[in-house]
Formats: structure tokens, C-alpha cells, sequence
């Protein structure tokens, strides 16, 4: 009998190998699979520009590290979070205003750094909702708790969502990963998200189909919808989905995106950094001693990783131990 319609996902023309640099951008979901990936060494930038949940925002956002933006006191706005910006996620702010424009500045630059070298850029769209300043006509990144009143809120049409894919696919050689983040925007009301998210996928599918020598698509979505399908993987607000399910979702991603020798090598990574999480009973035992030296025979046996920091922690309990 079967109890879940699981989902098949192929594997992909272009795998992501351990010599890849990837860059994540888009809602908090990109930055949960973007902290699964870190976990297991993979070179990968997280959201250097902060979370941004829509279409048009992350292409604004790809087009200021592109260009190299220079970020003025224009840029700024005063709120309940001190100094902000339209272009940004609330956590580039500051009270001090020479500091919230070095923040973002610093946050342009190293956008730009990982998306030049990126192989793989991930990209994670939250809604197709999207606040626009009245003042101005563009669509914000984040509305900083101002007055409803400075914003219209309208909904991006397929056409939007497309033009504003395209816009980020030519500032960069790299693969575009697209996914659409499993988190329901209930702010929106549950049938206005439904819209927003048909909305998405529609607009993916047809970008995807267009360019599809350097596009994939992966499910998550559709994995906790579909195939998870119960609040037992939600978290507590029943809006997220729960660790057990990000880490499923984890699983399904790998193996879809991974080459085998990644794959392989993947799993020598995860023994090691477990091995430094790990917390011995009697570290100044001679087994324990052992222990430690056979985890720095097998982080020297491992190219191309980087287990520096795993490595210090072996030869710091040697040491501990002389």
C-alpha cells in the first residue's frame, strides 16, 4: 500500500560539484538550504543583499551588485529600525547612518564578488505580492513598517514575473536554480498566497522551458505541499515548514543536484564534521588521541574541501592532550 505520493525528481545535466561556487537568493528558505550546504562545505553565498521574497526585488538586487551601485544617504529612510532602505531587508539598517550605508555597500560588494564567480546561483521566490512607493512607482524590498498609506499593493502578472528572470539570467553565466519557497505568506490570506504561488510556478515553468540549457527547476514546494502534506512538518506557526521537513527537502535537493563523486565525497565531509561536533566523555584518553589523529588522516586524504576549522579542532585536543 502507499501512504504518500512521493516525488521523482531527475538528476540534473549540470550536478553541483565541490569545485562550484554557488550563490542563494530569495526568501528564508533559500537561506535554510543555503545553511544545509555550508554545513556539508560547499562554497556558498547566502543572500548577501539580505532576504528579499519577490521577483522584481531579487532582479533589483542582482542588477545593484552587477553594476557595482554606490550606495548614498538618498538611498536611506528613516524607521522604526533607524536608518533603512527600499532596496533592502530590514537587517541592513542601523541608527547610525554611516554605518547603515556601509553595511550595504559592504553587502553590494560581496554580492557582486560571489555572483562573478558563481557556477550556481539558487534563486528562492516567496510571493508574487509586491508593494510599490507611491512617490516613486518602485517596487520596495521590504516596507520597513512605514504607513500602509506611502505603498499600493499589487500583484505581479505572469509577464512581470518572467521579465523580472530575465533580468537577473543576463548579469550572469551561471545555472539558475529555481525553486519557490514552501512558506505561505498568511499575511496575504491563504487565497491570495494560493494565486501568488500559481502565479510563480506558471511564470517558471515558461522561463524555465525558454531557457532550459541553463535553468532547472526543483520542487521544494511541491515536496511539502504535495508530498509531505501534514502539519506534522510544519513548525509551531504552522506557517514554516518544520527541521524534520527542511531537512528532507535537504536530502531530495542533494540528490537531484549533486554529482556521484560529490555525492561520495559528501558523505566523507559529514563524518568529519560530525566528528568535531561531537563531544567526547574522556578526551584525554588514548583511544580519544587515536580518534583524533585518524580525523586528520582523513581531512589530508580530502581535496578540494575546505575542513580547516575541523582540522584545528583535532589538533587543538592533540595538543590538549600532550
Amino acid at each position: 500500500m502507499k501512504f504518500r505520493t512521493e516525488i521523482d525528481i531527475k538528476p540534473w545535466q549540470h550536478p553541483i560539484d565541490y569545485s562550484d561556487t554557488i550563490l542563494s537568493l530569495g526568501s528564508c528558505f533559500a537561506t535554510n538550504m543555503s545553511q544545509r550546504l555550508a554545513q556539508n562545505k560547499f562554497r556558498v553565498c547566502a543572500a548577501p543583499t539580505g532576504i528579499l521574497f519577490n521577483p522584481a526585488s531579487i532582479a533589483s538586487s542582482v542588477e545593484l551588485m552587477a553594476e557595482g551601485y554606490r550606495i548614498t544617504e538618498s538611498d536611506l529612510v528613516e524607521c522604526h529600525a533607524g536608518y533603512a532602505s527600499y532596496l533592502f531587508h530590514s537587517e541592513l539598517s542601523s541608527n547610525d547612518k554611516g554605518q547603515a550605508i556601509e553595511l550595504m555597500q559592504q553587502a553590494i560588494n560581496s554580492g557582486a564578488k560571489a555572483l562573478a564567480r558563481a557556477d550556481h546561483l539558487i534563486i528562492t521566490l516567496g510571493t508574487a505580492w509586491v508593494y510599490r512607493l507611491k512617490e516613486s512607482g518602485k517596487v520596495v524590498a521590504n516596507c520597513h513598517k512605514q504607513p500602509a498609506s506611502l505603498f499600493s499593493r499589487e500583484l505581479l502578472t505572469v509577464q512581470d514575473i518572467i521579465d523580472a528572470l530575465e533580468r537577473i539570467i543576463c548579469h550572469t553565466s551561471a545555472q539558475l536554480i529555481l525553486t519557490i519557497s514552501p512558506v505561505r505568506h498568511i499575511g496575504e490570506g491563504l487565497a491570495d498566497n494560493s494565486l501568488s504561488k500559481a502565479l510563480l510556478r506558471v511564470a517558471v515553468a515558461v522561463f524555465a522551458a525558454r531557457h532550459s540549457q541553463r535553468v532547472v527547476y526543483f520542487p521544494s514546494y511541491e515536496i511539502l505541499i504535495d508530498d509531505l502534506r501534514d502539519y506534522r512538518f510544519y513548525a509551531d506557526d504552522l506557517v514554516h515548514p518544520s527541521q524534520m521537513a527542511i531537512d528532507y527537502i535537504a536530502e531530495k535537493f542533494f540528490e537531484a543536484a549533486l554529482s556521484r563523486d560529490a555525492k561520495a565525497l559528501k558523505s566523507d565531509v559529514e563524518r568529519i564534521v560530525r566528528a568535531a561536533n561531537h563531544r567526547p566523555q574522556n578526551p584525554g584518553s588514548e583511544q580519544h588521541k587515536a580518534f583524533c589523529r585518524g580525523q586528520l588522516e582523513a581531512i589530508k586524504a580530502i581535496k578540494g574541501v575546505d575542513l580547516s576549522k575541523e582540522s584545528e579542532y583535532f589538533d587543538k585536543m592533540l595538543q590538549i592532550n600532550l
